[in-house]
């Protein structure tokens, strides 16, 4: 996992929409990045590190048997929201 993290946070660093298109796929979140990337490099970067960060925490929470109870603000890809499990159709377990 962490060769994966610093992969997109480097290509990030150069190109933020392309390091959440690999988080986050094609949609809205990969909309908006393009158009804040558009508006300034800044706030490109903020959009696309928040991303990758929901993401990996989310996948982190995933692998310890965690899950969030409520969704990311400002985040629309259930990718993300899921950190990569099942498109939001993470099934609770069962104690």
């Amino acid at each position: 996992m962490a060769a994966s993290a610093i992969l997109i946070i480097l290509i990030t660093i150069f190109f933020p929409p392309v390091g959440v298109w690999a988080v986050a796929g094609c949609g809205a979140d990969l909309f908006i990045n393009i158009c804040l990337t558009l508006l300034g490099y800044i706030p490109g970067h903020i959009h696309a590190f928040y991303l990758e960060y929901i993401y990996y925490d989310r996948r982190e929470q995933a692998r310890e048997g965690r899950f969030a109870a409520r969704r990311a603000p400002g985040v629309y890809s259930d990718r993300v929201q899921s950190g990569g499990h099942g498109y939001g159709t993470i099934v609770q377990p069962t104690a």
